[in-house]
C-alpha cells in the first residue's frame, strides 16, 4: 500500500462496515469518515474522505496512541481497533448492528439501524476522545442536535440520534465526550439512524449487538464451501458483496462510495452507488459457485423483475430500490479527494445506449435458470422482449461497457454480447419449452452476429479483438469473450488478443488498463490507473488458454494489491496506489472467477462440467 496523498490517507486504508442497508468506511485513525443514510444511496453526514476541511467525521481516539492496529473479527465486518499508548491498551469494536433475518435460514440478515463504537480498556489506563462532527447533506450544513432524556440528543434533518456511556457535549458544531477508562473498563457510544429507537445504549446491550453481529456475519461466511486458491481473499470478497447487497431488495452496489478518483487530481469521479447490469451473470455465478444460494436468488428476482426497458432501450443501470433515473450533478462545494474535482452524485449513464448489457441480463438469466430452476412467466416475457430488441438493434452503434461520453461506435464487446443474448434466450427457450418463441430468426440473427463480429472486430493485422469496429484500439473487456463461449478459449485468435492486451494495455507485472485514453477519445481528459475488473479477467483468460501457471504468477501478484484489510479498490497503480471508488465489486467478482477457475484449472473434468453451460450452442 502506497503512503498517504497530502492529508488525504490510502484510499486502500479504510475499513468498510455494512448492515446491508449503508455502509461506513473508517479511515486508519480510527475516524468514521463516509456515512450515508438512511440508505447507502442517501446524502453523507460524514464525508472527510471527500474533504478534510468541511466534510465532517465521527473520531475517536486514544490520548498518546498512535494510529491501531485493525482486523476484521474472523469472517465478518465488525473490525477491531488496537490502541496502544504509554499508560494503557484500548480495543474498540466498530460495527453496524445487524443480526439474523425472521424465519430465514438462508443467511439472510436485518439491520439493527446503529452503528456502534465499543470501547474497551485492556489493561492500565486511557483517556478515549470521541468528536461526532456532522455534516448533512454532503456537508453543505451542520447536523442541528438537540438534547434529550438519558443524554441522549437527536436530529429530525436527517432522522438520527447519538448517545454515550459517558457524557456528550456540544462544542463547535460537534458533539464531543471523554472517557477515563481503567482496566476491563468500557465505554459506548452509538449513532441511531433511520428511525431506529432513541436510546442510551449501555454496555451490556452493545456486547449484546457485538455478538450477535459477528455471529451473524459469521454464520454467512460458515456457509461457503470454497477451499481453494486464496480461500481468505476469496471469502472476504464474498462478504464485501454480501455487505454491499441491499437487503430491502437484493440489488448490488458497484461501490459504497462516490467519487473516489481514478487518478489523483483527475476529473474520472463517478457516482457507484447504483447496481449495473453488466455485472449481473458475474454477481450470480459468484454466488451460487460460493454456496450462497438464497442471495443469487434474490438478487435475479430483483433483476427479472424491473421495468427496465424504456422506450424500447434497456436501461443499463438502476437505482438499488429499483429507480430508473438518476440525475447527476456536482457538488462543487468539496474539494473531492486528494483535490480530485468534481465531486458528483448521480450518474448520467442512465441515459446511454450499452447493447452489451442485454447480453449479461440474458447470461444471468440462463444461469438463474439453470442454478435455480424456473423464472417467472412475467421475467421470461420481459427477457424475450430484449432478446427481439436485439435481434432487430444489434447493428446498431452504442456507448459501450465502458460508457464513453462520446459518438456511439460499433463496438466490438457489445456485438459479442449481442451474440451472447440471443444464444442464450435461444437455449432458455429450449428449456423452457416455449414453442411460441421465434427461435428459428434468433438462430439466424446469432449466426449474423457472429460473422460480423469475426470479419469486423478481428485486426489480422494486429493479431487481436479491438474496441470498435474500423479501429486500432484495444479493449480489455473481450477478455470475456471466451468465459461466455463466443470462441474457445485456446482458440488462436483469442490467444493472439490475449497476448496483445496483456503486452500493450499492461502496467507493471500483473496490472491491466482496460484500454489506452491517450489513444481512445472516451470524452475526458487524462489518464486513468489500471482496472483490477480487467487484471483479474486476465487470469481467468489465461487459465481458459491453457496457461495455468503464468496465470497463476498473475493472480498471486494481484492479490498484493489488497489493503491492509483484504479490501480492493477500482483501480491502482504499479506503485500500489489505490484509485476509484471502493471497496470496489466488480474488483471481488474478478478476483472470485479468477480463484474459482484457478481451482477448476488441475480438474479438467470438473472444469468442463461447471463450463459445460458456458459453451457455444452455435
Amino acid at each position: 500500500m502506497s503512503d498517504a496523498v497530502g492529508n488525504y490517507p490510502p484510499i486502500s486504508s479504510y475499513a468498510f462496515l455494512s448492515d446491508t442497508h449503508t455502509a461506513a468506511l473508517l479511515g486508519p485513525d480510527g475516524a468514521v469518515e463516509w456515512f450515508c443514510v438512511p440508505r447507502f444511496d442517501g446524502e453523507s453526514v460524514f464525508a472527510r474522505i471527500l474533504d478534510r476541511s468541511i466534510g465532517g467525521a465521527f473520531e475517536l481516539s486514544v490520548e498518546g496512541a498512535g494510529k491501531p492496529a485493525r482486523r476484521y473479527l474472523g469472517d465478518t465486518l465488525v473490525l477491531e481497533s488496537r490502541f496502544e499508548a504509554p499508560g494503557g491498551v484500548a480495543t474498540v469494536f466498530d460495527f453496524l448492528a445487524a443480526g439474523p433475518a425472521p424465519q430465514n435460514d438462508g443467511g439472510g440478515f436485518e439491520a439493527r439501524h446503529v452503528l456502534v463504537r465499543l470501547v474497551r480498556c485492556e489493561s492500565g489506563s486511557v483517556t478515549v476522545r470521541v468528536r461526532a462532527g456532522a455534516r448533512p447533506s454532503y456537508a453543505e450544513r451542520t447536523a442541528e442536535w438537540s438534547p434529550g432524556p438519558d443524554g441522549v440528543w437527536t436530529s429530525a434533518d436527517p432522522q438520527m440520534w447519538l448517545s454515550g456511556t459517558e457524557a456528550l457535549e456540544e462544542e463547535k458544531d460537534a458533539l464531543v465526550a471523554t472517557a477515563e477508562l481503567g482496566a476491563g473498563e468500557e465505554a459506548v457510544f452509538a449513532l441511531g439512524y433511520a428511525g431506529e429507537n432513541p436510546r442510551r445504549v449501555e454496555v451490556e446491550e452493545a456486547e449484546r449487538l457485538l455478538e450477535e453481529t459477528r455471529r451473524t456475519w459469521q454464520s454467512w461466511s460458515d456457509l461457503c464451501p470454497y477451499s481453494g486458491p486464496a480461500r481468505e481473499h476469496v471469502l472476504r470478497s464474498a462478504l464485501v458483496l454480501r455487505g454491499l447487497a441491499f437487503d430491502e431488495t437484493g440489488a448490488l452496489l458497484a461501490a459504497p462510495t462516490t467519487s473516489l478518483p481514478e487518478w489523483i487530481g483527475g476529473e474520472r469521479n463517478w457516482d457507484y452507488r447504483y447496481t449495473w447490469h453488466r455485472d449481473a451473470s458475474l454477481v450470480l455465478l459468484a454466488l451460487f459457485r460460493l454456496g450462497h444460494e438464497e442471495e443469487g436468488r434474490r438478487y435475479g428476482e430483483f433483476l427479472f423483475s424491473l421495468d427496465a426497458v424504456q422506450n424500447d432501450r434497456l436501461v443499463p443501470m438502476a437505482g438499488i430500490g429499483g429507480e430508473m433515473e438518476g440525475e447527476e450533478r456536482v457538488l462543487d462545494h468539496l474539494e473531492g479527494y486528494a483535490g480530485s474535482k468534481p465531486v458528483r452524485v448521480g450518474n448520467e449513464a442512465f441515459e446511454q445506449v450499452q447493447l452489451e448489457t442485454y447480453g449479461h441480463v440474458l447470461d444471468a438469466a440462463y444461469v438463474y435458470q439453470q442454478m435455480n430452476g424456473e423464472i417467472s412467466p412475467e421475467g421470461w416475457r420481459v427477457l424475450r422482449r430484449l432478446v427481439d430488441l436485439i435481434r432487430a438493434n444489434w447493428r446498431e452503434p452504442d456507448h459501450g461497457v465502458w460508457e464513453m461520453r462520446v459518438e456511439k461506435k460499433h463496438h466490438t464487446y457489445s456485438k459479442i454480447m449481442a451474440w451472447v443474448c440471443l444464444d442464450r434466450g435461444i437455449r432458455l427457450a429450449e428449456l423452457r419449452g416455449d414453442d411460441e418463441v421465434p427461435v428459428k430468426s434468433w438462430r439466424e440473427a446469432r449466426e449474423e452476429v457472429r460473422k460480423s463480429v469475426l470479419e469486423n472486430g478481428y485486426d489480422s493485422e494486429r493479431g487481436a479483438f479491438v474496441m470498435a469496429y474500423g479501429e486500432k484500439a484495444l479493449d480489455a473487456a473481450v477478455l470475456h469473450a471466451p468465459s461466455f463461449g463466443f470462441l474457445p478459449g485456446d482458440d488462436e485468435r483469442i490467444v493472439s488478443t490475449v497476448e496483445r492486451i496483456a503486452e500493450e494495455l499492461g502496467d507493471g507485472e500483473a496490472l491491466i488498463h482496460r484500454y489506452n485514453t491517450s489513444e481512445v477519445d472516451d470524452g475526458l481528459e487524462g489518464p486513468e490507473g489500471a482496472f483490477l475488473l480487467s487484471s483479474f479477467d486476465l487470469v481467468s483468460a489465461l487459465v481458459l488458454a491453457g496457461r495455468v501457471e503464468e496465470a497463476g504468477r498473475r493472480f498471486e501478484k494481484l492479490l498484493t494489491f489488497a489493503g491492509p484489510l483484504g479490501l480492493f479498490s477500482e483501480e491502482a497503480r504499479p506503485d500500489g496506489t489505490a484509485l476509484g471508488n471502493y471497496p470496489q465489486a466488480f474488483t471481488h467478482l474478478g478476483l472470485i472467477q479468477a480463484a474459482v477457475n484457478l481451482d477448476m484449472a488441475g480438474d479438467r473434468e470438473a472444469l468442463h462440467a461447471w463450463a459445460e453451460n458456458r459453451e457455444s450452442s452455435g
